[in-house]
C-alpha cells in the first residue's frame, strides 16, 4: 500500500461514526478514569444505534452532511501527486506489514460478519473505518504498538533481503529470444502459459490478502 499524501483532505465520516465519537466522548466524561471493552462498547453502540428514531440520528446525520461539504471542498482543491508507474513485484521480496487500521480489522472483521449476516465486503469495510474514525487515541494505541513491532520486523527483512540481492545480484531473467525451430517454439509457448497461470494464481492471491486487510 502507497504511502498517503500528508495534504490529501481528511475522508468524510458518516453519520454513524459521529455517533460512535459522541458516545465515546460522554462514556469518558462519566467514567474517567475507567478502561472500555472496545468490542462490547461497538456492540452496544450498533445496538442504540439501530433503535433511534431519525429524528434522534438527525444531527448526526447533519454533522455528516456538513462534513461532506467540507470534504468535496477540499477535494476540488486538492491535485493529488503523479504516481510512478508501478514496478512489477519481486514474490520472494518482504510482504509489507499491515498498518494499525489492517489490525483491527483483522480482530473484529469476524465480529461485524457474526452480527450482520450477509453484509457485502464493501458494507464492512466501511462499517470498520467508521469504527475506527469512533476511536480515541488511547484505544488505537494497542493496534498502533503492534503495528510498529510488525514494521520493525519488516524493515528488518528488506534489510536482509537487499543484503541477498547485493550478494546474489537479483535480476530479472532476461527476456526470452525467438527460437527458429518449431519445437523450441513450442516449448516457449508451453512456458509462458505455465507463467500466465502462475502469475493468474499470484493475482487471486493478492485479491485475497486484500479482502483480508
Amino acid at each position: 500500500m502507497g504511502k498517503r499524501d500528508p495534504r490529501q483532505p481528511r475522508g468524510k465520516m458518516s453519520s454513524y461514526a459521529f455517533f460512535v465519537q459522541n458516545s465515546r466522548e460522554e462514556h469518558k466524561k462519566k467514567h474517567p478514569d475507567s478502561s472500555v471493552d472496545f468490542s462490547e462498547f461497538s456492540k452496544q453502540c450498533s445496538e442504540r444505534w439501530k433503535a433511534m428514531t431519525p429524528k434522534d440520528k438527525g444531527k448526526f446525520e447533519d454533522l455528516a452532511k456538513n462534513d461532506k461539504v467540507r470534504y468535496d471542498r477540499e477535494m476540488r482543491n486538492y491535485n493529488p501527486p503523479k504516481g510512478d508507474k508501478k514496478k512489477k513485484k519481486d514474490p520472494n521480496a518482504p510482504k509489507r506489514p499491515p498498518s494499525a487500521f489492517f489490525i483491527f480489522c483483522s480482530d473484529h472483521r469476524p465480529r461485524i460478519r457474526g452480527e450482520n449476516p450477509g453484509i457485502s465486503i464493501g458494507d464492512v469495510t466501511k462499517k470498520m473505518g467508521e469504527l475506527w474514525s469512533g476511536l480515541t487515541a488511547k484505544d488505537k494505541k494497542p493496534y498502533e504498538e503492534r503495528g510498529a513491532q510488525l514494521k520493525e520486523k519488516y524493515e528488518k527483512e528488506v534489510a536482509a533481503y537487499r543484503a541477498r540481492c547485493k550478494n546474489e545480484t537479483c535480476k530479472k531473467p532476461p527476456p526470452k529470444q525467438v527460437q527458429v525451430a518449431k519445437k523450441r517454439k513450442q516449448d516457449d509457448d508451453d512456458d509462458d502459459d505455465d507463467d500466465d497461470e502462475e502469475e493468474e494464481d499470484e493475482e487471486e492471491e493478492e485479491e485475497d490478502d486484500d479482502d483480508e486487510e
